[in-house]
């Protein structure tokens, strides 16, 4: 088991590296590759995926996720 912090929504959670859902994460832009911060596609760039590496996602934004419902990090209010 290790511990990571979901890419979605940022909380720590403990998981199996070779059972968690992962997301491909440039780690200069915070963004998959070919998303731009404006939430467009593009051609992802060889840079790009080489600098990129697995993120895990906790299983509450990924059942979120497959129910359609908003994931993420949350604000108090």
């Amino acid at each position: 088991m290790e511990r990571g912090r979901c890419y979605a929504c940022r909380r720590e959670f403990d998981h199996d590296p070779a059972e968690v859902t992962t997301f491909l994460v440039d780690r200069a832009t915070g963004l998959p590759p070919g998303i731009t911060v404006a939430g467009t596609l593009r051609p992802a760039t060889p840079e790009a995926l080489a600098r990129s590496a697995d993120q895990p996602v906790c299983p509450d934004c990924v059942d979120k996720a497959e129910r359609g419902l908003p994931f993420g990090p949350t604000t108090g209010g």
